[in-house]
C-alpha cells in the first residue's frame, strides 16, 4: 500500500472553554485556518490534542465534527493507541467512515519489547483495512522503537509510514537509507523537520502549524521541492518560537498562538496547566513578529 500522508500533517489542538467543555465552534475555525493555510492532512487526537483527557464519545465527537468541517478537502488520521493490544484492536475496528488513516503510538508505560512491539503493530494491522502511521516518541512511552522494528513492520501492507519523535537523527536516517518501497518517514519534531526532509523524509506530524500553517506549509513544500533557501529561512524564522511552544509542555504554549490568532481560548484540562506569565508574554511577542 502507498503511503498517502506526504507534506505538512497537523495534530490538530482541542480547543476548550473556562469550564472544560470542548469549544466546537472554535475546533472549526481551527480546521479552516488549516484549509486556507496549506496543510496537506489532519492528525485528530493525538496527545496534542490532549486525547487522554477526552472520553471515547468526546473522541469521536471531535473527530465528527472535524469530518464534517473539512468536507473531503484534506486526508484525515485519527489516533487510535495505547498500551492494551486487545483493547486498541476493537477500537480500530469501530473508526467511523470519513477516516483515511490511523496515527498508533507505540505501546507506552508498559514498556515491550521488540519483538512485543512488532507483535503489537501485526494485530492492529489485522483490525483495519485503513493505512496505519506507527508513532515512535520514546520521550513519552518510555520505549524507543529502534530501525530494525520500523523496517520489520514497514513489510506489512497497511502499515505506510513512521511518525519519528526520537529526536535522534541518525536513527531516523537509518530508516530512510534502509526502507523500500513507499514506506513514508515524517518528522515527529517540528525543529527537526527541514533537515530531516533534506536528509529524505515525506513531511511532518506538526505542532506549530497549528497556530502557523501558512509559513510552516512554506517551509515544508520549498524543502521537499529542494528549494532548500526559502525552506531554510523559513525554518529559521520558527525556530525560536516552536522552542518557546514545548518550553512547558505541549499543548500549552501552542494554543498561546492561536489565542493571539483569535482561534480559541488557551485552555486545557487537567493535569496540564497553563504556561507561565513569562513565557506567555514571549510567545504573544514572538507571535506578533512572525504574522507582522
Amino acid at each position: 500500500m502507498t503511503n498517502p500522508f506526504t507534506g505538512v500533517g497537523v495534530a490538530l489542538v482541542t480547543p476548550f472553554d473556562a469550564q472544560g467543555a470542548i469549544d466546537f465552534n472554535a475546533l472549526k475555525s481551527l480546521v479552516q485556518l488549516q484549509i486556507v493555510g496549506g496543510t496537506d492532512f489532519l492528525v485528530v487526537q493525538g496527545t496534542t490534542g490532549e486525547s487522554p483527557t477526552l472520553s471515547q464519545e468526546e473522541k469521536l465527537l471531535v473527530l465528527n465534527t472535524v469530518i464534517q468541517e473539512n468536507n473531503g478537502r484534506l486526508k484525515i488520521v485519527y489516533g487510535v493507541g495505547g498500551n492494551n493490544t486487545l483493547a486498541v484492536g476493537e477500537n480500530l475496528k469501530q473508526v467511523p467512515e470519513g477516516v483515511d488513516g490511523i496515527l498508533s503510538v507505540s505501546p507506552y508505560y508498559n514498556k515491550p519489547t521488540q519483538a512485543g512491539i512488532v507483535k503489537h503493530f501485526e494485530y492492529l494491522a489485522t483490525c483495519t483495512d485503513l493505512p496505519i502511521i506507527l508513532y515512535n516518541v520514546p520521550g513519552r512511552t518510555g520505549s524507543n522503537m529502534s530501525p530494525e522494528t520500523s523496517l520489520e513492520l514497514s513489510k506489512i501492507e497497511n502499515i505506510v509510514a513512521v511518525k519519528e519523535a526520537s529526536g535522534n537523527m541518525e536513527q531516523i536516517m537509518e530508516v530512510i537509507r534502509q526502507r523500500s518501497g513507499e514506506f513514508g518517514v515524517l518528522s515527529g519534531d517540528d525543529n527537526l523537520t527541514m533537515p530531516l526532509i533534506a536528509a529524505g523524509a515525506d513531511g511532518v506530524i506538526s505542532v506549530v502549524a497549528n497556530a502557523f500553517p501558512e509559513l510552516f506549509s512554506t517551509m515544508v513544500h520549498a524543502a521537499m521541492e529542494d528549494d532548500l533557501i526559502t525552506a531554510r529561512n523559513a525554518h529559521y524564522e520558527l525556530f525560536s518560537i516552536t522552542k518557546m511552544f514545548f518550553e512547558e509542555g505541549n499543548p500549552g504554549g501552542v494554543k498561546i498562538a492561536l489565542a493571539q490568532r483569535g482561534i480559541m481560548e488557551p485552555f486545557m484540562r487537567m493535569p496540564l496547566h497553563p504556561v507561565s506569565d513569562n513565557l506567555a508574554a514571549r510567545i504573544q511577542k514572538e507571535t506578533k513578529r512572525i504574522l507582522k
